[in-house]
Formats: C-alpha cells, sequence, structure tokens
C-alpha cells in the first residue's frame, strides 16, 4: 500500500516536471526575417527583392495593431510597403501572406492569374478594408494592397528564423502599438530593408546599421539579412536556421536570386552605360562589389517548406526541447508528434554550412 503511494507520487511528481519543461520548451518564441526574391521585369531592372519579418508569438488583432498569438495560430508577417494610406507598417498573418487564404489546407498545388486575382480579391474584401476602401491593388512599383497577400505566388522566399522571448515579442507589441504608424517611405533610405533593420534593433540594440560597403549606405535586403547572419556566428544562442518557403508555380515564372545594390549594378546590364559614362566610378563599384557583396548566405541542404509543413517555422528549436517531452499531450499544451519534431531536428543547420554556395 504505501510502495504503491510512494509509486503514484513520483509519477504525478515525474508529469509536473515534465509538463513544466514542455512548457518552458514552447515559451520559446521566434522570428524570422523573409528575404524575397525579385520577379517580373521591375525585377530584373532592380533585382534586390523584398524583405519582411515573421514573429511566430505575435499575431494581428487588426492589420494595424498587434496582440499575442492563441494556441493554433501562425503568427504574424509586418512589412513596410509604399502607398498603403500612408501607414507605415501594415501586419497580416502568415499564411494569407504567403498564399491569400487562411487555411494551408486551401493553398493549390498549381494556380493561374485568375486563380491568384480572386483569391487576393476575396481577402481583401473580408480583412484589409480597413486600411481603406479607395487602397488600389497597386503593383510592385506603386505599392498596394495586392503587395500584402499571396506573396508566394509570386516569388521564392528565404526565412532566416532565429530565437527570442516572450518579454522581447511583448515589449515590441507595446512599442508597435503605441507608436506612430504614419508613413516617411523612401526607396534609398528608409525603404523596407531600413524598417526589418529598426526592427531588429529593438531585439538587439544598436547591433544593426547601414554599410557604407557595400552600396553606398543604402540598405537592401540582402545586406540585412547577411547582417542578421554575421551576428549570429557570434551568438550562437540565437540558433538561426534557414528555411526555403518555395514559390507556388503557375502565375509567374520563377522569381531571381535577391541582389545588394551594387551586385544589381555591376552583374546586369546597367554595367555598359557606366562603364561608357564614367570608367572610374564602373571601376570602384566592381571594387565594391568584390569587397562587399560575393556572400552566400543560403545552405545547399536548406528544408523546403510548402502549405502541409508550415507549422515547422514556428516550432521550438529540437535543442529548446528534453526528450521525454516529445510527443507528450498535456492539459492545456498542444500536442507534438514524434513525425514533426524529427522533421524540425532535420532542419538543424551549422552557421559555418551558410558559407556554403546556393545550388
Amino acid at each position: 500500500m504505501l510502495a504503491n503511494r510512494v509509486l503514484r507520487k513520483a509519477a504525478f511528481a515525474s508529469a509536473v516536471l515534465a509538463l513544466l519543461a514542455f512548457c518552458s520548451a514552447l515559451s520559446h518564441a521566434q522570428v524570422a526575417i523573409l528575404m524575397e526574391e525579385p520577379y517580373g521585369f521591375f525585377g530584373n531592372m532592380s533585382p534586390n527583392g523584398h524583405i519582411a519579418i515573421y514573429f511566430a508569438r505575435v499575431c494581428a488583432e487588426t492589420p494595424l495593431k498587434l496582440r499575442r498569438c492563441q494556441p493554433g495560430e501562425f503568427g504574424a508577417v509586418i512589412t513596410r510597403e509604399p502607398n498603403i494610406s500612408g501607414y507605415d507598417w501594415v501586419a497580416v498573418p502568415l499564411v494569407p501572406y504567403l498564399y491569400s487564404v487562411e487555411n494551408p489546407a486551401e493553398v493549390p498545388a498549381r494556380v493561374d492569374r485568375d486563380f491568384v486575382h480572386k483569391m487576393r480579391r476575396h481577402y481583401h474584401e473580408a480583412h484589409l478594408l480597413s486600411l481603406g476602401e479607395k487602397l488600389i491593388e497597386g503593383n510592385i512599383i506603386k505599392g498596394g494592397w495586392g503587395l500584402l497577400v499571396g506573396q508566394s505566388y509570386e516569388r521564392r522566399m528565404y526565412a532566416f528564423r532565429f530565437e527570442t522571448t516572450p518579454q522581447q515579442d511583448d515589449a515590441l507589441i507595446e512599442r508597435m502599438n503605441t507608436a506612430q504608424n504614419r508613413s516617411h517611405f523612401q526607396y534609398a533610405f528608409n525603404n523596407c530593408a531600413d524598417f526589418t533593420r529598426a526592427i531588429l534593433n529593438t531585439y538587439y540594440p544598436g547591433s544593426f546599421h547601414r554599410s557604407i560597403l557595400p552600396d553606398g549606405g543604402i540598405s537592401s535586403p540582402k545586406q540585412i539579412t547577411h547582417h542578421l547572419v554575421r551576428f549570429a556566428r557570434k551568438h550562437p544562442e540565437m540558433q538561426l536556421k534557414v528555411f526555403e518557403i518555395s514559390q507556388i508555380p503557375g502565375y509567374r515564372r520563377q522569381s531571381q536570386s535577391a541582389k545588394t545594390l551594387v551586385e544589381s549594378l555591376t552583374t546586369t546590364g546597367f554595367a555598359v552605360p557606366i562603364v561608357l559614362l564614367n570608367p572610374y566610378l564602373a571601376g570602384g563599384l566592381f571594387v565594391d562589389y568584390l569587397v562587399g557583396s560575393r556572400y552566400q548566405m543560403i545552405p545547399r541542404d536548406r528544408p523546403v517548406l510548402r502549405p502541409d509543413n508550415l507549422m515547422a517555422l514556428k516550432l521550438p528549436s529540437p535543442s529548446a526541447l528534453h526528450p521525454e517531452d516529445l510527443g507528450m499531450a498535456a492539459a492545456g499544451t498542444e500536442k507534438i508528434r514524434y513525425s514533426e519534431t524529427d522533421e524540425v531536428a532535420s532542419f538543424e543547420l551549422s552557421l559555418t554550412d551558410s558559407r556554403k554556395p546556393e545550388k
């Protein structure tokens, strides 16, 4: 009898400890910058792409107000785009931002132009009218609400995810909700990359700056991403992981790799008129390119995320989980299956591997 009581107490204590460890693991938060490839004619002319920032534990109560996520929610993407009714940033849930739908199961394997526009208009009418009824759909050149949804039909993305704390996310929510959300967008010195740099500095104050070399002090998505990768090498506790978010085929041709400003000037047709007009400037740009632009950040063995495994982007890193907690279901917690954690375990990427060139 006494022995049975001791065993029951020991089992209960073990279950409590396991539950506490499990909840501690789930209390980790993730943030990822999304380096988005350029596409279309404008992407050929200015192949810098776009950059936004994804929060696994921050959700959009409205496109202009943030809150902590509830269990089962995917988090939100916060992005700076031009001509969004004068707003500096807009928050969109992850799945609509990528696919224009609210449930990943609704994402088709292949799309056409009419279907993409139909999905975008449906989501806009249901959730984005608060941005202004006169806000146009727009395009990549002049902006508009069309840049806030269905981006995976346009291009491939790379998510550079790192660990944060719930306290850091709460501080960001408070700051974003209380600060004035008015746009001063400029393509040169107040663009999407500058916005992401400012967000990164809220997590790691004073760590991210503009670079004179390359790009002459103009921020670009690839440059900011490179700074994050370099910073993470010095801070392994960030547990930086790299994911590819694949482009859904059918709407556009495959997007192309993002370039820095100097890289785009020296490796495209712009190089010819620059050489003819000012060979000294062309030489300086080429030296700048050799010194500061030829870095590769995308591993060969990067995991590819599609709608059916998108949840892997927000699961805790394997090193944050205790083996005895895997596969355990407990009251008030989400069940994590072995298949999901094994899949995430295969996503472990060494930062030294990020020096390998892209395929």
